[in-house]
């Protein structure tokens, strides 16, 4: 070194790195030896209170297994000469206020060789982590929390009795729902991008064709009813409605779709015309006006929330409601149903048969379909009068861990299909 040069205080150096490193000797009790001034401001002990003791003396571990992983880690060092890192460790600091706060740390141990090299000093390099740490965990605990309601929502689309299919924003079919799979026997390679429309009945395929390329082009709803063959081989009528997802800035990201068998109603309604002639224009009246009631009830096909019948979930043998949609909500005129049980919501179901009937599937697991049963709902207007309504219900269970969880419910109201049907039937004299 030139004569010139000024000499270096390696310990103040040291001292002002900018980083919490701590001198330690090799020896079994790991003297402290120094340490830098950032060591001392997140330790919150004095250098004099720490350098000349043994390691656990001047900074005792929270716990046994905590001083373990630190002397095997110093262990390492003497034995291979190299460095390592420890596992995080957890070593809580008073805060101003005097109460101990959790605070987890990142350390790495250097050797520090002799020319000879000998093993000279241990360097402990320590790294505050713990805001890192609680952003991972934050993370994690938000990845688990969409994790969870993708399954929940993904639960309810294959759970429902309706035909639930997406399209891309250009209408290649991506999904369909189990209903769907199950009623045409297709696997679902066999039906995505347009192979499901080789299922439309010949007559209707045209026409399907041209009503979705023209929603597809201008981003209006979809609507159509057609002919789906069935897996037996039999073409059934479906009444099926999509709308599109759109994105902030309004531009289609997909298409949400679902579809309902309307086969029998329809077949009647046709029955009933071909009965007498001169009553056409009635019927078709009458068919014009099932017709419309069914869209009013129809709209779960792109938002299940709005779905065009009374959808829900019940979990557990008192049939407490964990979903509802705006349907069955309409129902109790949208008071809250969610938290609460069908005898709860619907009081005045009692001796009706419906609660029964729930009891009856839980506890056995068989299906119940009902066609046109007669209900008593309340009327809502505060009168405490029932109204006499007509429904086609579907409940099925759903078990989970091989064990009874719930019920899903589906149904949708035909007072004014039986009530035209009726009147139909005094009209045509019979």
């Amino acid at each position: 070194m030139p004569d010139s040069a000024l000499p270096v205080d390696y310990q103040h150096l040291f001292r002002s790195l900018p980083e919490n490193f701590l001198l330690i000797a090799p020896d079994a009790d790991a003297t402290i030896l120094d340490n830098t001034d950032s060591h001392v401001a997140v330790s919150l002990k004095s250098r004099e209170e720490a350098v000349g003791k043994p390691f656990f003396e001047a900074y005792p571990a929270a716990d046994d297994g905590s001083a373990a992983v630190i002397r095997e880690s110093h262990d390492y060092v003497r034995q291979h000469l190299a460095p390592h890192t420890m596992p995080l460790i957890r070593y809580d600091l008073a805060g101003a206020d005097g109460q101990l706060e959790e605070f987890y740390w990142q350390a790495t141990h250097y050797p520090v060789l002799d020319a000879q090299g000998r093993l000279q000093y241990i360097v402990q390099r320590t790294q505050n982590v713990t805001e890192q740490l609680r952003i991972a965990r934050a993370a994690a605990e938000a990845q688990a929390r969409l994790a969870e309601e993708q399954s929940r929502t993904l639960f309810i689309l294959e759970s429902l009795p309706v035909f639930i299919w997406t399209t891309t924003p250009t209408g290649e079919a991506d999904y369909f729902n189990p209903r769907w799979l199950a009623f045409t026997g297709h696997t679902l390679a066999e039906e995505i991008g347009e192979s499901w429309a080789n299922s439309l009945h010949p007559d209707d395929q045209a026409r399907v064709h041209t009503t979705w390329q023209h929603c597809i082009t201008t981003g209006d709803s979809f609507q159509a009813e057609y002919r789906l063959r069935r897996a037996d081989g039999e073409y059934r009528w479906l009444l099926s409605r999509a709308e599109p997802r759109r994105a902030d800035d309004g531009t289609i990201t997909m298409w949400v779709g679902g579809a309902t068998d309307i086969h029998d109603q329809k077949q009647m309604v046709e029955e009933l015309l071909d009965n007498n002639e001169q009553q056409a224009l009635l019927s078709e009246q009458a068919y014009q006006n099932y017709q419309l009631a069914q869209q009013q009830r129809q709209t779960l096909y792109g938002l299940l929330m709005q779905a065009p019948a009374c959808i829900g979930i019940t979990r557990g043998p008192t049939h407490r409601f964990e979903f509802v949609n705006e349907g069955l909500a309409n129902l109790v005129h949208h008071t809250e149903l969610v938290g609460r049980t069908t005898a709860e919501a619907f009081p005045e179901l009692q001796g009706q048969g419906i609660l029964e009937a729930l009891d009856e599937v839980y506890a056995t697991g068989e299906s119940y379909q009902g066609r046109e049963i007669l209900i008593r709902l309340g009327t809502g207007d505060g009168s405490g009068q029932l109204r006499d309504a007509y429904f086609n219900s579907f409940y099925q269970r759903f078990d989970e861990g091989g064990q009874a969880a719930g019920i899903t419910i589906y149904a949708y109201e035909v007072t004014e299909l039986v009530e035209t049907r009726r009147q139909l039937h005094e009209l045509l004299g019979r």
